[in-house]
């Protein structure tokens, strides 16, 4: 049995184990303070993306809170740390269920999210504004979760028209990590060039929270190859786009929103090409008004280095908040859930958009491009 299918039984498993401990589950929890729940990285290799997150919804619910919060409550974040590692992500989502929180906010990742979603079946909590695009939370559209950011589904097919339409480009590899984020994506990636009758030349896996990237660049690098996409983690990503421009490996790499752009692209190779498809505008590059009040909560909370995934953070505690403040008499699970399907926002190019049969409320890709795609055009 090929190493990739024994490393996801393994994990069952353990998941399955931790879904056996005991869970409260409270219909409407109504305390003084609205509690949300947020289990992601604040450690490991992924600790950017939940750090960053979590800055953004905190600088907007820490003004809200000075200017009487939600209906007179404030809001408060319990932040747990689970190193993007799914049994440490049950583990937290049981005990904040245990703690009573409203909802459970600002996940991060894809394999995180699959691992809980048995606690969602089972406990009717809402989930709300994950970090990730994985299509099995929008599709079949489910009742208590509730996305903002576009799916992976539509980064990759902006990734792939660019790819074929604006390079020309024909021979495509696809590097994965190995579990449901990765498979996720290797779906999507067979679709969408299957509609087009072009095939991945190769794919090849690397495992989840690891930097092992060299026998998946050895694999690359058997093949004649224009452009590579990439499907998983910073690190791994820097290192493999490091060890191809050693190597000599001359192709053009894509990769998603989960990388976290602001810091990658300062620190790759100068002619390495790279283009990343984000779901959020650059914030000293976004029109919103909500941006020009994000770059000010931001300041005042003492953050002068801003970027997509702190924007990404702040929309959804801006999305919440709105929607809460619809609850006027009770705020209870089933008021919130049922005021996010008639939540419609606008604001310049920005739109916000939930409805009974659409559960994700924006659809906008944007790109990243380095130094070296820039100076083409």
């Amino acid at each position: 049995m090929p190493i990739f299918y024994l490393v996801l039984i393994s994990s069952s498993f353990t998941i399955f184990s931790v879904l056996a401990l005991p869970l409260k589950i409270d219909i409407a929890p109504q305390t003084d303070a609205i509690k949300l729940g947020m289990s992601n990285a604040l450690s490991g290799p992924t600790s950017d993306l939940g750090t960053e997150l979590k800055k953004g919804a905190q600088a907007y619910f820490s003004n809200l809170n000075k200017h009487g919060g939600i209906n007179g409550r404030s809001v408060e974040i319990i932040s747990l740390d689970d190193g993007y590692e799914p049994k440490n992500t049950v583990i937290n989502t049981k005990n904040l269920i245990n703690e009573e929180v409203l909802a459970l906010f600002s996940y991060v990742g894809t394999p995180t999210s699959y691992a809980i979603m048995p606690i969602i079946a089972k406990s009717k909590i809402p989930y709300l504004m994950p970090f990730t695009g994985a299509d099995f939370l929008r599709t079949p559209t489910n009742a208590n979760i509730f996305n903002l950011r576009a799916s992976y589904y539509q980064e990759i097919e902006a990734q792939i028209d660019y790819l074929i339409t604006v390079q020309k480009y024909k021979e495509i590899a696809l590097v994965i990590q190995a579990d449901e984020f990765g498979l996720a994506a290797q779906r999507a990636v067979n679709k969408i060039l299957g509609d087009k009758k072009i095939t991945t030349v190769i794919t090849t896996r690397y495992r989840r929270n690891s930097n092992d990237i060299k026998t998946a660049l050895t694999q690359l690098a058997a093949y004649p190859l224009d452009a590579v996409i990439f499907v998983g983690t910073y690190q791994p990503f820097i290192n493999l786009i490091n060890l191809a421009q050693q190597e000599g490996l001359d192709v053009l790499f894509t990769s998603l929103s989960f990388i976290g752009s602001h810091n990658l692209l300062n620190q790759i190779p100068r002619s390495s090409r790279v283009a990343l498809s984000e779901v959020m505008p650059a914030p000293k590059e976004c029109h919103w008004q909500l941006c020009q009040q994000f770059i000010t909560d931001m300041e005042k909370a003492g953050y002068t280095e801003l970027n997509r995934i702190q924007l990404e953070g702040y929309l959804n505690a801006f999305v919440f908040s709105q929607v809460a403040e619809q609850c006027k008499n009770r705020l209870s699970r089933q008021c919130l859930l049922k005021q996010f399907e008639l939540f419609n926002y606008q604001d310049n190019t920005l739109n916000i958009s939930f409805n009974r049969e659409n559960h994700q409320g924006m659809q906008q890709v944007y790109f990243s491009f380095s130094k070296a795609l820039k100076s083409q055009y």
